[in-house]
């Protein structure tokens, strides 16, 4: 990218990027490799990915602009440049509240077609005049017909949670898509994309002719931007950023990889960059929350709570390949919702068992997803304010345990039982959510040979071992860490370190006394 090219924030029509001198991070041979080695395909990514362009593309292509291409990998391997008719469906555009909100949307949807092509079958169900267009199309051409529908989910995203609506959707949805199957003749190519794959809730049982691509190594860039990508479209940017923030190249070019690298769509694929925020922080020379602040994960933060997760497990959960396709169980299990949202990733997979182990993509989507949850855990943190919250930071970075044990005790006012379900699971996350936020070297049930501690904070100076018990004293905590001989693995550590046993109150709902001992000798139960 040379320093005139402009970025394409938000916007997702190829003829406008090459147009108005937008760069662009060129996926063309994708797109000549999807076009000549299959038919019909789907593909899931998060938002903001990239998909709609990769649509637009398409549709670019398959329309014949052949103008558009030159310069790019395609342009050398393309011979032929048909155009072919093409129908590109989106279905983005509306938040779908009411039922007649996804027939309007066809509507919409057909009446363009109709005016193009006929509309002599105008009065008939929404499935019947896509399937006459179809055929109008190609007798009119002689060509087959492209069909390009984009976030074909979104009506039943919008619609989780009333499932009457949702269960309608699904059935107009199923005899749309259906066209798709009973018209091989005379269909050159498909895509359906989308955030999600509902592959047990029956939309997709007309289309098992459509290969999913999402996970297939070979298509684990489609969308997204690689650091090679990086380097060769936008090395003279990140000389600019290193400048811009004061540090080194090799400095800056590692906190964009902590920040919007470690997105993995395959077992063993390639990295990629979330392309939002990566032209974001080019844009503003700065590293900014740019793609979390674009949509609030309220939904997920709500079936996370509800349904007593182990948060730890956010960042080392194991799924099978079935699982994580299937989001038909979110609600008592919602990881793999998270998973297609792009809120976890894929960081490792165990061939012989076919399980996946998933984690927080980057720097970016897991502290603001903890900033997300916290406050649902310790309420009293958004009537406090960040004043508090750095305080702790400040009180455990100068090995203050007394501190920063009565500030956390305050975290606690407030709390609502009713919300938090299982008490011990409660605690036992509102801990984590607070000390993995605050960024430090945090493990929840960190198992030894001799038993699991709950907490270890590690800082340059001090290494803080906690223990936590329900309803049971907080001398009865402390003693299991001796015990259990939890302060072995750091016997010959030069860090101070310090035993805290805590003992939460089911009564109080808060801390009802912790016990500190310190590296020399150990002090009294401080209670209320």
């Amino acid at each position: 990218m040379n320093d005139e090219k402009r970025y394409p924030i938000g916007i997702q029509t190829f003829d406008e990027i090459r147009h108005g001198n937008y760069a662009y991070v060129d996926k063309t041979r994708h797109v000549y490799d999807l076009t000549h080695t299959g038919k019909y395909y789907f593909l899931s990514r998060p938002r903001r990915f990239g998909k709609s362009l990769l649509v637009s593309t398409l549709d670019a292509y398959f329309s014949g602009k052949r103008e558009l291409f030159d310069g790019l990998a395609i342009a050398e391997l393309e011979q032929e440049w048909a155009a072919y008719p093409v129908l590109h469906i989106d279905l983005s555009n509306r938040n779908y509240q009411d039922e007649i909100s996804l027939k309007e949307e066809f509507n919409k949807h057909l009446e363009i077609w109709e005016a193009r092509w006929g509309d002599k079958y105008k009065d008939r169900k929404p499935e019947e005049r896509f399937f006459q267009i179809v055929q109008l199309a190609y007798r009119q051409t002689g060509r087959q017909v492209v069909i390009l529908v984009d976030e074909y989910d979104k009506p039943l995203l919008n619609t989780m949670l009333d499932e009457p609506l949702q269960q309608s959707y699904r059935a107009q949805l199923k005899a749309f898509y259906s066209v798709l199957k009973r018209q091989d003749p005379y269909i050159r190519f498909a895509l359906v994309t989308g955030v999600t794959k509902f592959s047990k809730v029956s939309i997709f049982s007309d289309l098992n002719n459509l290969k999913d691509i999402s996970l297939l190594p070979e298509y684990a860039d489609v969308c997204g931007i690689t650091e090679q990508e990086i380097h060769h479209y936008f090395e003279p940017q990140l000389h600019r950023l290193s400048e811009a923030q004061g540090m080194t190249y090799e400095e800056a070019l590692d906190m964009l990889r902590q920040m919007y690298d470690g997105y993995h769509f395959g077992p063993n694929a390639v990295g990629v960059y979330n392309p939002f925020s990566l032209l974001n922080a080019l844009q503003d020379m700065d590293y900014g929350s740019y793609w979390f602040e674009t949509g609030t994960p309220t939904f997920l933060v709500d079936l996370l709570q509800q349904t007593d997760y182990d948060l730890e497990r956010l960042t080392h959960e194991d799924v099978s390949a079935k699982v994580l396709g299937d989001i038909s169980g979110f609600r008592t299990y919602p990881i793999p919702m998270l998973y297609q949202s792009g809120y976890l990733t894929i960081h490792g997979y165990d061939r012989e068992f076919r399980t996946y182990t998933l984690g927080f993509p980057n720097r970016e989507v897991e502290h603001d997803f903890t900033l997300c949850l916290l406050p649902r855990y310790l309420p009293a943190l958004e009537r406090q304010g960040a004043t508090n919250l750095n305080g702790f930071v400040r009180d455990v970075r100068r090995g203050d345990p007394e501190t920063f044990m009565q500030r956390l005790r305050s975290f606690y006012d407030g709390v609502d039982y009713q919300l938090v379900g299982d008490r011990e699971k409660y605690f036992h996350n509102s801990l984590f959510l607070l000390f993995h936020l605050l960024g430090f070297y945090t493990q929840v049930e960190r198992h030894t040979s001799r038993g699991s501690i709950d907490i270890v904070v590690q800082t340059k100076d001090y290494i803080y071992l906690i223990e936590c018990k329900l309803d049971k004293s907080a001398k009865e905590a402390l003693q299991q860490i001796e015990d259990k001989q939890y302060t072995a693995p750091y016997a010959t550590d030069p860090r101070q370190l310090f035993k805290i046993g805590i003992s939460f109150s089911s009564e109080t709902r808060s801390i009802s006394e912790y016990e500190i001992a310190l590296p020399q000798s150990q002090s009294e139960p401080r209670e209320p």
